[in-house]
């Protein structure tokens, strides 16, 4: 695994991933095991529902997401360890057939307070449909390491 260190990254860099289908199957498999609602669930009772049709879970998409990132070695294979995220949103949903792609940009940097061997970047992740349609949006605090450990 090639590793990209802390000083490599810069504010603004940005990396897309490839791409996901998300089929009506994938969805209800999904919820019947982790959000159990009948918009995941059933195509003819999520007619008459919010979503006026079968969705995703947001859950489901952020796992796709999250898949996407880590495949897409956004990073440049640095492993992507999570120190938190802040700001998830799912403004619409994501639907059988859509094909997910993400786009993350380097919004901050700093060296860690406490560990100098690390510092943490910022990241915004933004996912799209194939309309452009933006289905989930991030921001998440990730921890690099670093080449030279300040004093």
């Amino acid at each position: 695994m090639t590793i990209t260190y802390f000083e490599d990254f810069q504010v603004g860099q940005r990396s897309t991933t490839g791409s996901v289908t998300v089929t009506a199957e994938e969805i209800k498999a999904f919820a019947g095991a982790y959000d159990p609602q009948v918009f995941h669930l059933d195509e003819n009772a999520a007619q008459d529902t919010f979503f006026e049709g079968l969705c995703a879970s947001g859950w489901h998409t952020a796992a796709l997401v999250m898949g996407l990132l880590v495949r897409g070695d956004i990073l440049g294979g640095t492993p992507l360890i999570g120190a938190s995220v802040d700001h998830l949103r799912w403004p619409m949903p994501t639907r059988p057939g859509d094909t997910l792609t993400a786009t993350a940009e380097v919004i901050e940097k700093r060296e860690s307070r406490s560990r100098p061997d690390r510092g943490i970047l910022r990241i915004a992740v933004t996912a799209t449909n194939q309309d452009g349609g933006v289905v989930e949006m991030f921001e998440s605090a990730v921890v690099v390491p670093r080449r030279v450990p300040s004093d």
